[in-house]
């Protein structure tokens, strides 16, 4: 089966971030958080402080879209800079649910919009508190 997914890395608060999206959308992972430790090839030779980090987990979030991320790794020399990860679209199908996900992805984030009336609908996008952009889109009429 097809699916479109959205693979986002953080600089080792993979696990944090996506218990808060699992609070804003509910659900559950689609399979256990997959550990570095438990992966085989170069991260076998991680420091002991990075081999608990998040290697892989999966969340469905909205209309079958799955969010996707990882750990990047400082003991590779992995460098996380805002603009290295994805914007995610989010298309409600109505006001309400597009002001409560807003609401609550702008939570102490920041460069938010503020959700407002475009010519193409209800539009608004954030940065969140991770450092991931959102972007909302409704077609429903105020």
């Amino acid at each position: 089966m097809s699916r479109v997914s959205t693979y986002l890395n953080f600089m080792g608060r993979t696990e944090e971030a996506f218990f808060f999206y699992r609070s804003v959308f509910g659900g559950e992972f689609s399979t256990p958080i997959i550990r570095l430790a438990e992966m085989t090839g170069p991260v076998a030779e991680l420091p002991v402080a990075e081999r608990n980090l998040v290697g892989h987990v999966e969340l469905p979030i909205l209309a079958g879209h799955v969010r996707m991320g990882t750990n990047m790794l400082e003991s590779m020399g992995h460098q996380l800079r805002i603009g290295n990860n994805v914007t995610i679209n989010l298309e409600s199908d109505s006001r309400a649910e597009t002001d409560r996900l807003y609401a609550a992805l702008s939570e102490g984030g920041s460069e938010s919009t503020g959700m407002q009336e475009m010519p193409f609908g209800y539009w608004g996008c954030t940065l969140d508190r991770f450092g991931v952009r959102w972007m909302f889109n409704c077609t429903e009429l105020g």
